[in-house]
């Protein structure tokens, strides 16, 4: 896993574990359209991914710090 300090609190916390259940969360679906992101979790000013075993971290920060800068 991951931990991503945020420029901004997040409104609620997150707590997403699959992509179906991130439906709805623009950052969230932005996150798990990266391969290999099994879940993520945030809270306060910072946001957590766990990946999956076997898949490379640089593509999935490159999509995590995108998807904070659009959606975040």
């Amino acid at each position: 896993a991951l931990k991503f300090t945020l420029d901004t609190t997040l409104p609620d916390r997150l707590d997403v574990a699959s992509p179906d259940a991130a439906i709805g969360m623009p950052f969230a679906e932005a996150v798990f359209a990266a391969l290999g992101v099994a879940s993520i979790y945030g809270i306060n000013d910072f946001v957590t991914v766990r990946r999956q075993p076997g898949f490379d971290w640089d593509p999935i920060v490159a999509v995590v710090v995108a998807a904070a800068a659009a959606h975040l």
